[in-house]
């Protein structure tokens, strides 16, 4: 069963405000709070179509309305009010409709304020990623809700993480890092202190013509 991110979101946020020492200015909102944003799209937008994949069947994009080719790239992203004290990041994608979680980006370095379109590609060197919920391979999947299927719009959640450390995953070749391993370690890290922050961005996108 894959882990709800919104009850992971909810859990680690929790573990960081009862962690000992946790500067309170990071964990709430305002204007110099921890902000996730992007020049992709806005909060609570549709999604464009560079994001969302391209599968074909009889020649035609099944993942959009018109069956317009997707671009199947990772947005741009961009953070601001970064914790003190932040030594990696952790970027997730998940929808919460379905939940599926179609990226996962950890150990991003410290001094990065986001991240540029198309980070999530296979071999990115912007920080490590593991397999989606899609099995594609370590690396971005655009979102391709099914047509006609009630909820019609799914909400894809962008979140951003920032640790006071970095995160040891022990995948193997045989089997590699997913987002199961992923959350289970931001779980670890939230029991022990580590995450500072987070802030999100949602997006729409629906297959289905209104």
């Amino acid at each position: 069963m894959k882990t709800p991110i919104a009850n992971l979101m909810l859990l680690v946020f929790a573990l960081s405000l009862s962690a000992a020492g946790q500067p309170k200015s990071t964990l709430v909102a305002g204007p110099n709070a921890f902000q996730l944003s992007s020049t992709t799209f806005a909060n609570e937008t549709t999604l464009p179509i560079s994001m969302i994949d391209n599968i074909l069947v009889n020649g035609s994009n099944a993942c959009s309305i018109d069956g317009s080719p997707g671009g199947d790239q990772s947005p741009e992203l961009t953070w601001t009010n970064v914790p003190p004290h932040t030594a990696s990041f952790v970027v997730t994608m998940y929808d919460t409709t379905a939940s599926f979680t179609h990226w996962g980006m950890y150990n991003i370095s410290a001094t990065a304020t986001g991240l540029p379109e198309n980070a999530g590609v296979a071999g990115s060197t912007y920080g490590s990623q593991v397999v989606n919920d899609f099995f594609v391979g370590a690396e971005y999947d655009g979102p391709c809700p099914p047509a006609n299927v009630r909820p019609f719009v799914h909400d894809y959640v962008f979140t951003v993480y920032a640790l006071n450390t970095t995160l040891s995953l022990t995948g193997s070749k045989n089997f590699p890092n997913n987002a199961e391993t992923l959350y289970q370690a931001l779980i670890r890290a939230g029991k022990n202190g580590n995450i500072l922050g987070s802030a999100s961005l949602t997006g729409l996108y629906s297959t289905t013509p209104k």
